[in-house]
């Protein structure tokens, strides 16, 4: 009995060191990711797209604001914002601070559900598996936030406006199609409406999704997108060591919950990518819910994109 009294306490010490980490240290460890993806058309010059997500401020959060002005250091070719920004009602005028200095660059945006809607508390055992799923869809009604400010801190700096829309856009000289819709996690997103065969005069057609439903990624992929970008995960925000991911909070598969994996219709199912699918980068991105303030295993991040000519790069 006495060897159990120990076990049982020594769990416990790690869960709540483990609990003390996630919610007091790690959540503040920004680290930036940086990959190369050869996706661009032959003979193009490289482009570094920076590509910031899941940010969930409040207005008080100067630690992360100042490290996400911060990355304004790295001359970005192009800035991608995939959406939740806010974790409080009154978060956008710190968003678009935290934005400010990279709104200098170009830059294009799709919303999330915390754009439009402010934070409700959660079972955080979600995050581990256990209770209800988070269903699409959940949190619909009249938005709560004043999602036209952001909106027009983002336009008024010349950002590409994504949300279920197909744009084209020169950046350093290279012609993008850039192909995004509104967040399928609540249901926003209208693909159809956007559907198309990927433009051959360009160096490059882009997808752009804040939460990374398959029912999204397949068209975008079937479509000719060489790339499609994503957040929402928050890479699992909790994850175990030596293993991962347990959630993704939508129907991408736990192995794809953040970083660069290769995607064509039907790739939930598993197999081996064919040489024409698109190349998938999800964010584990920068916040979390303010009612569920920790991350463990899973460090919070953003991603500078390195695009160069296919055949350029492994």
């Amino acid at each position: 009995m006495h060897a159990l009294t120990k076990t049982a306490a020594t769990v416990t010490a790690a869960g709540v060191g483990a609990l003390a980490w996630g919610s007091l240290v790690e959540r503040h460890l920004y680290t930036l990711r940086r990959t190369t993806l050869p996706v661009l058309a032959p003979g193009s010059r490289p482009l570094r797209v920076l590509h910031v997500t899941d940010l969930h401020l409040v207005p008080r959060q100067e630690r992360r604001i100042a490290w996400v002005r911060g990355l304004a250091r790295l001359e970005p070719d192009f800035v991608l914002n995939t959406g939740d920004n806010c974790s409080d009602l009154d978060a956008i005028p710190a968003v678009l601070r935290s934005m400010e200095p990279l709104m200098e660059f170009p830059g294009a945006y799709v919303l999330g559900s915390n754009d439009y809607f402010g934070p409700k508390p959660k079972n955080p055992l979600r995050y581990i598996g256990i209770g209800s799923p988070l269903e699409r869809g959940e949190g619909m009604g009249v938005p709560t936030l004043p999602v036209e400010d952001l909106i027009a801190g983002f336009s008024a700096a010349g950002w590409l406006d994504l949300n279920n829309a197909r744009k084209r856009t020169y950046v350093a000289d290279v012609p993008l199609e850039l192909v995004g819709v509104d967040d399928p996690h609540i249901a926003r997103d209208d693909y159809a409406s956007v559907a198309g065969a990927a433009a051959a005069d360009v160096a490059l057609t882009m997808g752009v999704v804040h939460a990374p439903y398959t029912h999204v990624l397949d068209p975008m992929a079937a479509d000719g997108a060489g790339l499609i970008v994503a957040g929402h995960t928050h890479g699992g925000q909790v994850c175990v060591p030596f293993y991962g991911a347990l959630t993704t909070n939508c129907d991408l598969p736990n192995n794809r919950a953040s970083g660069v994996s290769r995607w064509w219709p039907g790739a939930a199912a598993g197999g081996r990518a064919p040489a024409d699918a698109a190349y998938l980068e999800v964010s584990a991105g920068l916040g979390h819910n303010k009612y569920n303030a920790i991350r463990f295993a899973c460090r919070p991040e953003a991603t500078l994109m390195t695009l160069v000519p296919r055949g350029g790069a492994g």
